[in-house]
């Protein structure tokens, strides 16, 4: 697997913070760019128009992001007695 890095979605998304990358294909961070910037319209990241470049998102989008459980205990606590 040969991945030169991870590139973060920032330039012309400001909500949009995830991360894209190509698996198994090297790419530089100018045809990052270039295609983000392609697949974005009116400020929005086009996902389909990214996965055909050959984009996988790293990180989900903010809204399917998993939800936490106010009431759930942290990871390694024991409940309180």
């Amino acid at each position: 697997m040969s991945v030169l890095g991870l590139a973060v979605v920032s330039a012309g998304c400001a909500s949009d913070q995830r991360e894209w990358m190509k698996v198994d294909q090297k790419y530089t961070t100018e045809e990052f760019r270039r295609d983000l910037d392609q697949c974005t319209v009116k400020g929005t990241l086009d996902d389909e128009c990214m996965k055909a470049r050959g984009w996988v998102a790293v990180t989900p989008p903010k809204a399917e992001q998993k939800k936490e459980d106010p009431l759930s205990q942290p990871a390694g606590r024991a409940p309180r007695r």
